[in-house]
């Protein structure tokens, strides 16, 4: 038994609940949406916690991702809050009575389709509030009044502070997987957020694990709660099939690809660690052939839920993503999860492989181990509290076979071969007898043939009368069209 809060009462493990929605005290239009849904018996964590939270207590809820939490804390909350069920139009007939704190917007989005699947006979009104988008619509779903408001706490802290909605009259608190919400650095918004209740409320915290932060978080805002525990925390579902492979970096990306053709998998989340990473991994895959979509912190909200809602309708392949994805995120009937990364977090990994599994379905996880993954492959060894053993993986090679002739066909081809190769002797170029004809030198003496031309055309005796000391002009080629200097004027 784990160590719970001095406060905490936990639950005997013979306590017995019924099986059947059916039989709980609940109002006919709530069985009537929950049969709606399609559930007619209740998981172990919803058949333990719906009757506490029905007396009014505070529950400390652990169970393992994929049994139902929502509807554990969801349904039993709703029904308390019938008693302020009016179809009044007035906002002022609507305050806020149950606040329901979330992680991310993924997560929170999804409850809110649960709330609003449970409460539609009702006129209980419930609305999500969340960051990445626009808060003009947020803002006046808010204004016209409220009874269940689902957030991220970043978001309703800037709708607290812009005065947009109320929360003095708030009966109702439910943190849901708030040990991420302390992982991601939430703690100071919360204790900002739970600040602005009534001290009187009755106060829900539901998770798949509980860190000794998250005892301290309880002993801080619970009063006197109720340990409810399925199984023992930290511990995956026992329909999931775990694979840990030890490969190379290099062949990752080829693993997953022929693990997903060997098992005929058609759908597959791909966890990796980092934005960047998931983002070329992603772009690789799509390469690759497969319908691949991205789910990252740098992505809008808009593109997230796009993806996300294109992965839950099949038409994509590969959902490549974060630890945003990682937590209470359901997806019907999903047969695979694969860590191309292990985390950096220990209790990441309970999470990751809780998308896989759910509902009592079997599911496959796998974990691609490399070399320098041994300490946090030791650590998820201390948090399972059992040996993990690496499995060889053997990559089949997906290139064609390279053509290659028998070999006696290669003993005589090279035995024909001659002893000595020939040396290669590039051509020569053509030959022109003008430029090999050898240099002629002229006479020792003799005037160039310009000068003799000049001497031969001049009349005799026109350098009589000249004195001897003026020299006549040298005379020079003509060369670029140059005009040859004029004669001596005799004086």
């Amino acid at each position: 038994m784990q160590e719970t809060p001095e406060s905490a009462v936990a639950v005997p493990a013979e306590a017995s609940a019924p099986a059947r929605f059916d039989t709980l005290p609940l109002d006919p239009k709530l069985l009537r949406a929950v049969a709606d849904s399609g559930y007619l018996t209740m998981t172990p964590i919803q058949a333990k916690a719906i009757p506490i939270v029905l007396e009014g207590r505070d529950v400390m809820g652990a169970a393992q991702t994929g049994t139902g939490k929502t509807a554990a804390f969801s349904i039993p909350l709703l029904q308390r809050m019938l008693k302020h069920e009016n179809p009044s139009v007035s906002p002022a007939r609507h305050p806020v009575r149950a606040l329901v704190l979330a992680p991310t917007r993924e997560l929170a989005d999804q409850v809110a389709e649960n709330v609003k699947k449970y409460a539609k006979h009702t006129h209980l009104r419930s609305v999500v509030v969340f960051g990445g988008i626009d808060m003009k619509p947020q803002t006046a779903a808010l204004k016209a009044g409220v009874e269940v408001l689902i957030a991220t706490p970043g978001r309703l802290l800037d709708h607290i502070e812009a005065k947009n909605c109320v929360l003095n009259q708030v009966e109702y608190v439910v943190l849901d997987e708030a040990d991420r919400m302390l992982d991601i650095g939430f703690l100071p918004d919360l204790q900002r957020i739970l600040s602005y209740l009534p001290k009187a409320r009755q106060t829900l915290l539901f998770s798949a694990t509980f860190s000794p932060e998250i005892k301290r978080l309880a002993q801080s805002y619970l009063q006197d709660p109720i340990l409810v525990e399925t199984a023992r925390p930290n511990q995956a579902a026992s329909t999931v099939e775990q694979r840990f492979i030890s490969v190379t970096d290099d062949d990752k990306r080829a693993a997953v690809k022929q693990i997903l053709k060997e098992r005929a998998i058609r759908q597959a989340i791909v966890f990796g660690n980092s934005k960047l990473g998931v983002a070329r991994l992603a772009r690789s895959f799509e390469r690759d052939g497969l319908r691949t979509a991205a789910l990252h912190g740098d992505k809008s909200q808009d593109e997230r839920l796009k993806s996300l809602d294109a992965f839950k309708r099949g038409e994509v392949d590969l959902l490549v993503a974060t630890d945003v994805a990682a937590r209470g995120l359901d997806i019907a009937d999903l047969p695979a999860v694969f860590n191309f990364d292990v985390p950096f977090n220990a209790e990441d990994y309970v999470h990751r492989i809780g998308r896989t599994g759910r509902a009592g379905a079997s599911g496959l996880a796998v974990t691609l181990v490399t070399k320098s993954d041994a300490r946090l492959v030791a650590d998820i060894e201390k948090l399972l509290k059992r040996k993990i053993d690496l499995d060889p993986f053997e990559l089949q090679d997906s290139r064609p076979p390279r053509f290659e002739r028998p070999r006696e066909e290669r003993e005589a081809s090279f035995e024909a071969r001659p002893a000595v190769r020939p040396t290669y002797r590039p051509p020569s170029p053509p030959k022109d007898p003008f430029f090999d004809k050898p240099y002629e030198a002229s006479a020792a003496g003799e005037a160039p043939a310009w000068e003799k031309t000049k001497a031969a055309a001049a009349p005799a005796g026109a350098a009589k009368g000249l004195s001897s000391y003026i020299k006549p002009k040298k005379q020079v080629a003509a060369l670029f069209g140059a005009k040859p200097a004029p004669a001596p004027v005799e004086s």
